[in-house]
């Protein structure tokens, strides 16, 4: 299992604007939002339940286990188990996105877990953004994965970035954090570069030849603007207007919006522009019910829970056959790891 996350995430080894994600955290006085665009060249990807009670290993280490401590809903591209980001019961968000220049921390005697596996790890055993922070002294990210960051929030209100730079963890959070949004450059040297153009530019439009830098300040400037002045626009509708406004057209392939003040999942694709809706209310978290799954590429609009099918193999296999198939111009992936990925879900049970 080893090769699992390593290989799957070398997909998302693409043109710069292919990689080109955007998250954010909205607080309008006290009511929370996190939005979120993925991007890269294939759509396909499917909206997953995460049960509590669920024992699971490491694919990367057979040392580390655990038993997953509360329930979530995830977006999964390359199989089950592996999100890309979600949100778990208790409104921590977690969501990646790719940094060029990250370095993980060197083996030594804390087992090991892919990028991927890492976001369901703190899914399942975190509700803050410090006991997330604080799963460092216990785990770490294996060098062989690919390079990424994360913006994590949580129902406190609370945001953190996570970076890994020569081979340590930094953190943005609290005053070290005056605008939670992430996309493509760390997080020091976007806020450095805005910050330094508004106070040259005063309150004029800033304009970046880097694309990353400039959705950061597209996206901090509207979040800025919304939480201070009195817009009557509902938060959910406002992130999709940043998303859409950071969008990166056709190789932005996920809309997502977290609820984290209510505890539900708004999202939409670009095949499929209908906003789609998920509430926590109704769905049963408990390690006896069935986890679900639901193809985020289909026609409908509102609330899907009841269009939610059970997880099954076959459902998983087609997924990850599809998402390496529509991959392929960027990387292959051997026939053996693609099926040690769709495998690993087998081995989840209950604790």
């Amino acid at each position: 299992m080893k090769k699992i996350l390593s290989a799957l995430f070398i997909l998302l080894i693409g043109l710069p604007t292919i990689n080109a994600c955007t998250t954010f955290l909205i607080n309008k006085n006290g009511r929370l939002a996190f939005g979120r665009n993925y991007d890269w060249v294939t759509a396909s990807g499917m909206v997953c339940t995460n049960q509590r009670g669920l024992l699971k290993t490491s694919a990367q280490s057979a040392s580390l286990t655990w038993v997953s401590q509360y329930g979530s809903v995830s977006f999964n591209q390359y199989g089950k188990e592996f999100p890309t980001g979600g949100m778990n019961e208790k409104g921590l968000v977690v969501e990646l996105m790719w940094l060029e220049g990250s370095e993980y921390p060197k083996p030594d005697e804390r087992p090991a877990v892919g990028v991927l596996q890492w976001i369901q790890y703190q899914l399942d055993n975190c509700s803050t953004i410090d006991e997330v922070i604080a799963t460092d002294k216990k785990l770490r990210i294996s060098p062989a994965n690919p390079p990424l960051h994360y913006l994590v929030a949580d129902a406190t209100g609370q945001a953190t970035t996570i970076e890994f730079l020569k081979g340590q963890m930094v953190i943005h959070k609290g005053t070290n954090l005056p605008l939670p949004v992430l996309t493509n450059t760390d997080y020091a040297t976007s806020y450095k570069l805005v910050k330094e153009s508004n106070e040259t530019g005063g309150n004029k439009s800033v304009s970046f030849n880097d694309n990353s830098v400039q959705r950061f300040a597209t996206a901090c400037s509207m979040v800025q603007q919304y939480q201070l002045n009195d817009n009557k626009q509902s938060v959910i509708d406002f992130s999709f207007d940043v998303l859409k406004k950071v969008s990166q057209h056709e190789f932005t392939r996920w809309s997502i919006v977290y609820d984290i003040t209510n505890k539900a999942v708004y999202f939409k694709t670009n095949d499929f522009q209908q906003i789609k809706s998920v509430s926590y209310a109704d769905i049963d978290f408990s390690c006896k019910a069935p986890s679900l799954t639901y193809n985020m590429n289909q026609a409908a609009s509102g609330n899907v829970i009841k269009q939610f099918a059970p997880f099954t193999n076959e459902v998983n296999t087609r997924l990850i056959n599809q998402s390496v198939e529509e991959s392929r111009r960027e990387v292959n992936i051997s026939e053996a790891d693609k099926k040690r990925t769709i495998d690993y879900a087998a081995t989840v049970k209950c604790g």
